[in-house]
Order: C-alpha cells, then structure tokens, then sequence
C-alpha cells in the first residue's frame, strides 16, 4: 500500500522490508501525498512552534474508507504522521478509523521521540477533522455492528458523559462517542466550556481511552442561528432567555439522533441526569434520583419522539458515585471540575459577551420605582434580570428587587421583595404532551422548587394560576409543566 517495496499490511499491523525502520518508511512515503480523492472529505491541523500543517482527506464509500490522502508542510514527522494515519485508516470501516488517535500513529510510525511527538497529535486533528466533515454531511455510515446494541453516547468532555460510555460498554452495548462542536470564542474559557475545540479533543481523549470510536458533529453554525442569536436577541428585548432549553430542544438531542440513525445506533445515550416513564402514553420525562442534580427543567422541550430514542444511565446515581466510577476507572475526568455558566460564556461575563455579540453597549438609564419616582441610574437594562437583588447600585433603606425592565426606555423598575410576587404566571409557545387538566405543578427555574399550579386557556397561550406566590418570574425563562413527578409540557415565561 505505500511508496517503500515490500511494504504491506498484514493482521493490523505494518510489515516492513529488512533494513527499514517505520519512521523511514513514512518520511519516503509519497504515495498517497497529493490531491484529495473526488468528492472527498478533508481536515487539516497546524499551528505547532515549527509552522507544521496537516491535511488529510477521506473518500469513502458504503461506511468504508475506500481511499486516503494527506499533504504536509513544516517538519518531516509532519509528513510521515499524516501518511501513517492514511494507512492506517485507509480499507477500514469509518468506525475503526474513528478509533484511532495520536497514540495509534505513534506506534505505527515506531515511536517517536519527544520532539517530534507533536506531529502524530496534529495528524490525529487532520483526521478526525475530516471525520467530523463526514459525520456532519449526512452521509450514511452504517457499518456491520457489534455484538451488542449499537447506541451513540454524546461525550462532551466531563465525567458525566465519560461514566454514561463506560455503563454502556459495560453493559455489552457496541458504543460509538460523539461530542458536538457548537462555539468556538478565544475570549471564552476553552478548558471550563463543554463544547469548545479543547473540549472536543479531550472527550475524543476519553473515547480512545476505552477503546472507542470517536466523531464529532459540528453544529457550530446552527448553534450561533438557532440559539446565540435568540439569546442575543432576547437579552436586547428586555427579557432573560434560557438557551439551555432551546438547544436541547431545538438543535442538539435532535442532531445526535440523526447521526445515530445513520450510523445504524437504536438509541442516542447521554449523562444527563433524568429518567424516563412512560405512563401508558408514551415516555415523558421523570426526576431522577439525586434531586440536586436534576437536569429535567433542561430537557423539558425535548419532543415525545426524541424521549423514544433516548437513555439516561445516571437516572439512578448520585454525582459521588459518578464519580467514583471514573475514579477507579482511572478515566481523566474523575475530577473534572464542572461548568457553572452557559457554554458560550465559560470564562467570559456576560455583559462582555453582549457587547461583543451584540453591540449592547452599556449606557445610562433611570431606575424607578412602581410608581416612575426617579431613585438613581444604572449603565444599561441588559445588565439586569427579574428578581436580582444585588448589584442594583442603590444603597440605604429596605432591601429593592428588579421587578421589571423596559428595553424601550431603558427603565429598570425597583421594589420591595413584596411587590415580586406573583399568583399566575402567562406563557407563550406553550406545548402540552398530555392533557391540561392533569397539570398540578411547574417549575419556574432551573433546580426551583415546583409550585402547584391550574392551567387555563388552549393551545400556544396558557396561564398557570399557582397556588402560592412566585417571587421573580424572568420574562423569557422558561417553566416546565409537571404532572407530579412527570414532565408533560413546558412554555416560555411572559
């Protein structure tokens, strides 16, 4: 298969003629150096001290890879790195080629010494570049399965995700990992955020540890379309949108789900915690066991159909024993750190965020009372949400909650806590999986203790009268409708 004579591969690995080591192999490889084959799917990685720069492109055909190319500038380990990962990969099925990483390269081309151990990194980034331009295409990769179930476990980088894979390959299930790109921001906090290049390369890092195959799905442009733009705009109307919500249940869950189809995966798995129940009428979201880790509110858009296809194995563990798990594992992960902020601002504030984005500038607005009495001025509505009370920049007397914001005139409005509460709550884009009357509860916010409630009205436009007060209700938030422990609709705050 490549340019030394006598080269062949035989029971996975590379014979060589006498005399020829791996390394000089590849650096006198130039069989596949060239052009990407026809219709061809590529990746390139670079950006290494020494100006390397990988490219590998991937032809494949009926979820095998029927050709492979690379081309290289920079250092010669560049060169013999990518022309290792073509041979590798080339005559397998995608799945195994998603198999293989620095590590895999590394052996093929003998070892290489610690300075040029980089180049087997950047050849493992061109090709799995390539794979996700695959994975992201539509084309079907259905291959022959395992011994067992084929599902999809979406990894995101973070021991949740890493312990959901290892129950499923325990389990005897044939895994393959995915994990999503959705931003890419060098303002961001790229080791915190869930979904960065640096977050990629690290679940893709687990996957390999456990012998998994690895691809990633780049959504990256639906993402900023779908969700940062919404949150952006929302932000500029005066309201506090939930993009977690939206993604769920407009883009992510969904794009994994498509993948898993072609792949030939019957369910998608992912490290959320909830649980599913089904109460005769199909699965709806339930509760899981550690309450203080209940990811439902989050999940709560996602539709009947996609619940179907989903599987949540931490349904019935607490974090601890999560973690546990990846500790005696020995997986990267076991101590890694959580994200405490939405994915696209990890590391960045958000005031900072919206004037990047969106050109929200602060500038100066007045504070009022209930009745428009002028207290004082702040540096723009968007800094502020329903119900914060500190940070309002007014110091002296009762303690004053955010009770409303008008984007029109920059006005924020300011009370007592009292003057928060509220008996009923309107939603709009409401959707309801069962019927109405079975509603007796909603969750406001994101771990907020569930209210009892009564819906009125039909269709998209419903109130729920609640049967205690509620204290900062966030225009735009979302509120998730519960039939005691089951999560049966959701609508968005007005």
């Amino acid at each position: 298969m490549g340019a030394t004579p006598g080269r062949r591969r035989q029971a996975g690995a590379t014979i060589y003629p006498e005399g020829v080591n791996a390394f000089q192999a590849y650096l006198e490889d130039d069989s596949r150096r060239g052009p990407a084959p026809g219709d061809a799917f590529s990746g390139a990685a670079g950006g290494a001290a020494c100006g390397d720069l990988a490219r590998i492109s991937l032809a494949v055909d009926g979820g095998m890879i029927a050709a492979a190319a690379f081309d290289a500038e920079g250092c010669a380990a560049t060169g013999a790195a990518a022309a290792a990962a073509c041979e590798l990969v080339e005559g397998e099925s995608v799945f195994a080629a998603a198999a293989v990483g620095a590590e895999a390269i590394d052996a093929e081309l003998g070892g290489l010494s610690p300075e040029w151990r980089h180049a087997s990194g950047l050849a493992a980034d061109a090709l799995h570049r390539a794979l996700s331009a695959l994975a992201s295409s539509g084309e079907p990769l259905a291959g022959a399965s395992g011994e067992g179930e084929r599902v999809l476990v979406a990894m995101s980088g973070g021991v949740d995700s890493a312990v959901a894979a290892l129950i499923e390959q325990r389990r005897g299930a044939d895994v393959i990992a995915v994990t999503l790109k959705l931003w890419a921001d060098t303002k961001v906090d790229t080791v915190a955020s869930c979904c960065s290049p640096e977050a990629v390369v690290r679940a893709r890092r687990v996957a390999h540890s456990l012998q998994l195959p690895h691809l990633t799905l780049d959504l990256e442009q639906g993402f900023r379309e779908a969700v940062v733009e919404e949150f952006l705009a929302g932000y500029a109307a005066g309201r506090t949108p939930n993009p977690c919500v939206r993604c769920n249940g407009e883009l992510r869950i969904d794009a994994m789900i498509e993948l898993a189809d072609r792949l030939g995966a019957a369910r998608l798995v992912t490290g959320h915690y909830a649980r599913l129940a089904d109460d005769g009428e199909g699965p709806l979201l339930a509760a899981p066991l550690d309450d203080a880790k209940d990811q439902t509110h989050m999940l709560s858009s996602l539709r009947p159909a996609s619940l179907a296809r989903l599987s949540f194995p931490l349904a019935e563990l607490r974090k601890d024993e999560v973690r546990a798990i990846a500790a005696d594992a020995e997986l990267e992960v076991a101590r890694q750190p959580e994200s405490q902020d939405l994915c696209f601002l990890s590391g960045t504030g958000k005031r900072e965020f919206l004037r990047r984005h969106a050109d929200l500038e602060d500038r100066s607005g007045e504070i009022v009372d209930a009745e428009g009495r002028v207290l004082g001025t702040h540096a723009g509505h968007h800094n502020f949400t329903v119900g914060q009370r500190r940070g309002i920049g007014l110091g002296g007397g009762e303690p004053l909650y955010v009770l409303g914001k008008d984007a029109g005139s920059n006005r924020v409005v300011v009370g007592p806590r009292e003057q928060l509460a509220a008996d009923s709550v309107r939603l709009r884009s409401a959707v309801l999986h069962r019927d109405a009357g079975r509603v007796d509860r909603v969750r406001l916010r994101h771990h907020g203790r569930p209210l009892g409630c009564r819906i009125e009205g039909s269709g998209g436009e419903l109130l729920a009268a609640l049967s205690e007060p509620a204290y900062g209700v966030a225009p735009g938030q979302t509120a998730s409708l519960l039939a005691g422990d089951l999560v049966v609709g959701h609508g968005t705050i007005v």
